[in-house]
């Protein structure tokens, strides 16, 4: 059977940024006015008071010092504490397909690849922006491809999961050319009136293009040697806004519902063991061991759990350049942040030279793809 390779990849950086600053500035402003507003309720001990933050405790946190996002205006306004931005109605284009695209044609031209041979589209992504028509089919139909097109979501895992699927496709001869496209629209999720919440997620887009051995002409791949996942049920991590919700009073759902939330110290203690053991699981199947990668990109959600995995994994703590870090620049940006990794951190290897992509969260899930430099 044919080896499967890993021809080019694509990064779409939105046109703004927030850093911590920014964000706290305007969180602090909004807590200010709420206690104020308030102080009756709360000293009647009817209502909470809101905490305020600071970016000492952000960066503490989570690692994060800033994110990109499509749409500034609106997040850092203490009235509003939401993204603005127009709806994608009939006709439009939605964000997600934009930025799909321009990650799309970087790993094209990455991978020495025109339309016509690709015949394969998948669009990974957390949060699908319409349920149909698919939005993978409008980016294939856009690009100028042939072949079909799907959109699927696993959240965290999303792209890793997508890139598998791509594998599994090209292996049985369903498709000859895959272009993954995963743009992360998440901003607008973002419930900026939690202190424990607001400053997690940014913007991106990340796209690879997957193809035979024998069909690349890209000067820098990477063939895939084994790929793995895994999926086991926690609602740790979770979002239930969904299309049912215009069936139901105000008083019927809770506020928080369509915002993402998470109980971190549950997902740190349960969530990393699971990873841990699962990539340890997957080097024993190749007979390899850590120390045989020269670089692990793994899931961007906090730097504190990467470095935790990294060193339970490497038995020593890790060196910069094993496990590159991105989301200090980009935040969380749900299931790209392995790929940002990667197509920032994948030059310098020799052939043969092996790496490992993973992504794990919400799900729990995990999916991974060991390459090696061709």
């Amino acid at each position: 059977m044919s080896n499967i390779v890993i021809s080019g990849s694509g990064l779409f950086i939105p046109p703004h940024t927030i850093s911590n600053d920014e964000l706290i500035e305007a969180y602090n402003a909004y807590v200010e006015k709420f206690n104020a507003d308030n102080a009756a309720a709360i000293e009647a001990g009817d209502v909470d008071a809101l905490p305020s933050s600071s970016s000492e405790f952000v960066e503490k946190a989570s690692g994060i010092k800033s994110r990109y996002v499509m749409y500034k205006e609106g997040m850092l306004d203490p009235e509003h504490m939401a993204p603005i931005f127009k709806p994608a109605l009939a006709g439009d284009e939605p964000e997600t397909v934009t930025m799909a695209i321009a990650a799309g044609r970087e790993a094209m031209e990455q991978a020495n690849k025109k339309p016509e041979d690709i015949d394969l589209v998948i669009m990974g992504t957390t949060n699908h922006q319409r349920p149909y028509p698919s939005a993978a089919v409008e980016v294939q139909q856009k690009l100028g491809i042939k072949g079909f097109a799907y959109d699927m979501g696993i959240a965290c895992s999303t792209m890793t999961f997508a890139m598998i699927n791509a594998y599994a496709a090209l292996k049985a001869g369903t498709a000859k050319c895959a272009l993954v496209v995963n743009p992360e629209f998440a901003s607008p999720q973002l419930n900026l009136k939690s202190r424990d919440s607001h400053f997690i997620f940014g913007d991106v887009a990340t796209a690879v293009v997957m193809e035979l051995e024998e069909t690349c002409t890209a000067d820098y791949a990477f063939r895939v040697l084994d790929t793995k996942q895994m999926t086991t049920f926690s609602d740790n991590i979770r979002c239930d806004g969904n299309y049912t919700d215009h069936n139901f009073s105000d008083d019927q759902l809770p506020e928080d519902r369509p915002y993402f939330r998470q109980n971190g110290r549950k997902v740190f203690k349960e969530l990393l063991p699971l990873v841990t053991g699962f990539i340890t699981e997957q080097l024993g199947e190749n007979h390899l061991e850590a120390s045989d990668l020269k670089r692990m990109w793994l899931h961007q959600a906090n730097l504190t759990m990467n470095m935790f995995a990294a060193k339970k994994l490497l038995g020593r703590e890790p060196e910069a350049n094993e496990t590159p870090i991105v989301l200090d620049e980009f935040a969380n940006t749900a299931s790209a942040g392995s790929l940002i990794a990667f197509h920032r951190h994948k030059d310098g290897f020799e052939s043969g030279e092996k790496g490992l992509i993973c992504s794990f969260g919400a799900g729990y899930s995990v999916g991974s793809l060991l390459v090696e430099k061709i």
